[in-house]
């Protein structure tokens, strides 16, 4: 199920790049090891090679996803960046990047194991442990994953405008760290979920997981130096068709929406803005207000049968069922939604926040 009604493509002419290609900017939403399916949406796209990424904006695992593809892109093989980063964090094992613990790895204990009153009290009594006690000397591997497959120097260089999300602990307000300021710590700060990860300290501020106030940031990707097409990649299903009952299936549903408002209160400030512009109450163009053509790869309906516990499974076979989910997705947008990038936005957003 789409939470986007689609739009069909309007014959127009299509200003295209020096390069031939379709410029657009990437937004990519965290979600742990479901950023696989990230990681199929951005091989099928580059496999495609008619469009060209100019900004990308991230948290998290889209962060992650992001600085190798801009660092695969600057040595001039995307795709073999992404797999080789995927790689590294399959090798981190079952602790792996996203603060897996054994206690709760779905690997490992059947379903029907973790739906009973003891398992959940042992994720309970885990979840009140501090990682300044389970984990004083703060071992992180992502230091070692993101060292291994990114080339922040090439990040930084690069002429392809990155966006890094995290939150100021302290501040309670999203920090955007821009292309010439991601390095591996930014990374770890975007992904920082607070009670699996110490928060990462940047010019003496400590910070937590961006999702939770921006995810991804979509105002950096509206400025005068972006392209006006934005393809927003989610990872956290928003339509469920069902009222969740379970303990277990009750957080995992309140962490999707927690996790989604963010996004939602951006989509509906773009949908607000756009009414506005075509009403004439905000002027468009000349420095002014932006008209931003939005298009959307949707987690629901690809990844909406997976639970919460699986972004923490970074086992190979699953990670690669996940890219292949996100190469399917893309195909589908490719062949549905790509003739409308340069000419409108192929989401309706009034529908849902009009």
């Amino acid at each position: 199920m789409a939470i986007f009604r689609r739009k069909a493509a309007e014959p127009a002419d299509i200003v295209p790049s020096a390069s031939g290609r379709r410029p657009l900017s990437l937004a990519l939403q965290g979600g742990g090891a479901h950023g696989a399916f990230q990681w199929g949406v951005l091989d099928r796209l580059l496999e495609d090679g008619r469009l060209e990424v100019r900004a990308v904006s991230g948290v998290s695992a889209g962060a992650m996803n992001g600085a190798a593809l801009v660092s695969g892109l600057a040595a001039g093989d995307a795709r073999a960046a992404l797999d080789k980063l995927w790689r590294e964090i399959n090798q981190s094992g079952g602790r792996n990047v996203f603060g897996d613990s054994t206690l709760w790895n779905p690997a490992q204990t059947p379903d029907w194991i973790k739906d009973t009153p003891l398992w959940r009290a042992g994720e309970t009594l885990a979840m009140s442990m501090s990682p300044y006690e389970f984990n004083p000397l703060n071992h992180n591997p992502l230091t070692r994953v993101l060292k291994a497959a990114v080339d922040f120097g090439a990040v930084q260089a690069s002429d392809i405008k990155m966006f890094v999300a995290a939150t100021a602990v302290r501040q309670a307000r999203a920090r955007i760290f821009e292309s010439g300021e991601i390095t591996a710590d930014v990374l770890m700060a975007s992904a920082c979920l607070p009670h699996l990860f110490q928060a990462v300290e940047i010019d003496g501020e400590p910070y937590w997981d961006g999702g939770y106030l921006t995810n991804p940031p979509l105002w950096p990707l509206t400025g005068d130096d972006t392209p006006d097409d934005v393809l927003l990649v989610t990872l956290n299903a928003m339509v469920r068709d069902e009222t969740p009952r379970s303990a277990g299936d009750i957080v995992e549903r309140l962490n999707e929406i927690v996790f989604n408002a963010p996004l939602v209160a951006e989509l509906r400030a773009i949908a607000m803005a756009a009414e506005m512009i075509a009403g004439g109450q905000l002027k468009h163009g000349g420095g002014s207000y932006r008209q931003v053509r939005l298009h959307a790869i949707e987690a629901d309906g690809w990844l909406s049968d997976l639970s919460l516990r699986s972004k923490f499974n970074t086992e190979w076979s699953f990670l690669n069922d996940l890219k292949a989910r996100g190469r399917a997705a893309a195909d589908d947008w490719l062949e549905t939604c790509l003739p409308c990038v340069g000419r409108h936005s192929s989401v309706d957003l009034q529908a849902r926040f009009g």
